[in-house]
């Protein structure tokens, strides 16, 4: 198989919404087939937006769980299925964070997780590929495209346990998921910045 398809396809399967530092990608034949998981104490989900017109603004999801089931062989069949708590959200500001919680935001008690299913996945050159999902945010689900990047596979030192990781990043307006809290003031167009591992279960 083609070691730039293989690569790409193995960054989108990898989420919709993130490793450490770059990783020399292996040849095709050692990227494992299998079913993994996300590691969820190396995935995280950085989102960011305007502030009053004046700075971006930044926060995180973390906590992250889920299932990947991937296909070398066979890129399309590959399927990720993942969900962030919207109670894990985090701000430099603990007000912030706290109210972001609140009715008026993500409404974290009403829809407390935010899922991705992934529909396709589409090679793009070496290392990159785009995956196209459905996000349901805030009882809401809209499609997402993706552009993700492979990182790398490999057998993790620390814990022995065979990982692949990848970047993505996204972008979506929050008023279509019925955030519309202080706009225009605070941005509708949010960034997402993901960073995530996968650990492959025997």
């Amino acid at each position: 198989m083609n070691r730039s398809i293989l690569n790409g396809m193995t960054a989108a399967c990898l989420l919709a919404l993130p490793v450490a530092p770059a990783l020399a990608a292996p040849p095709a034949h050692d990227v494992q087939a299998g079913r993994y998981r996300v590691e969820p104490e190396h995935t995280e989900i950085i989102f960011s937006l305007l502030h009053m017109g004046f700075t971006p603004y930044s926060g995180m999801f973390s906590g992250v769980s889920g299932t990947l089931q991937l296909d070398p062989a066979h890129p399309a069949a590959s399927r990720l299925d993942v969900s962030v708590p919207v109670g894990s959200i985090h701000t430099p500001s603990d007000r912030l964070t706290g109210e972001l919680k609140d009715p008026d935001w993500f409404d974290a008690a009403r829809y407390p997780n935010a899922t991705f299913t992934s529909t396709s996945v589409v090679p793009g050159g070496a290392d990159n590929a785009t995956i196209t999902g459905n996000l349901t945010l805030h009882g809401v689900t809209r499609p997402v495209v993706l552009h993700a990047r492979y990182i790398g596979a490999g057998v993790n030192p620390l814990d022995k346990v065979y990982t692949v990781g990848f970047s993505a990043t996204a972008g979506i307006r929050r008023s279509d998921f019925g955030i519309r809290t202080y706009l225009p003031m605070v941005g509708d167009d949010v960034t997402l910045t993901i960073a995530g591992a996968f650990e492959r279960q025997d």
